[in-house]
């Protein structure tokens, strides 16, 4: 018998930036996902996000791959803001994301991290934001 567990930050942003997650769109847009992931098996450990970007922590099983996920996560999500009209205009999202696994030790920080948002986003663009995860992480940046 296999025992795995893999945390995984992922981050991904809305079509250009476009600030469509208000926090009462952001609060019912997070209550959905957590309920469709758990629905489809993927367990999302802690989501939150700002207007223009969603953050979350993802734990894995041995069957599931992260671009399985995000891209169900996604293409899910993003019909279903459209189809019930959460937003006054179409929704998307931009196609890449980042994703970094995170060891068992970092499980609490990543979780405030992303408990923080709002605070944190009062310094930093989300731009900077990437850039910032893109140099702690050593990824080459391909134009996120």
């Amino acid at each position: 018998m296999s025992f795995i567990k893999i945390w995984v930050h992922v981050v991904w942003p809305t079509k250009n930036r476009y600030p469509y997650l208000t926090k009462s769109i952001r609060e019912k847009l997070i209550y959905h996902i957590i309920e469709n992931a758990d629905e489809k098996g993927i367990h999302v450990n802690f989501i939150n996000g700002y207007n223009d970007h969603l953050h979350l922590l993802i734990s894995m099983n041995s069957n599931q791959s992260i671009g399985e996920i995000v891209h169900c996560i996604k293409g899910e999500s993003s019909h279903w803001i459209n189809k019930n009209n959460i937003t006054e205009v179409k929704f998307a999202w931009q196609p890449e994301y980042y994703a970094a696994a995170i060891g068992q030790q970092q499980i609490e920080i990543v979780r405030n991290y992303i408990k923080c948002q709002e605070e944190h986003h009062r310094n930093k663009t989300f731009d900077e934001e990437i850039e910032e995860f893109i140099k702690e992480n050593n990824i080459s940046n391909t134009g996120f």
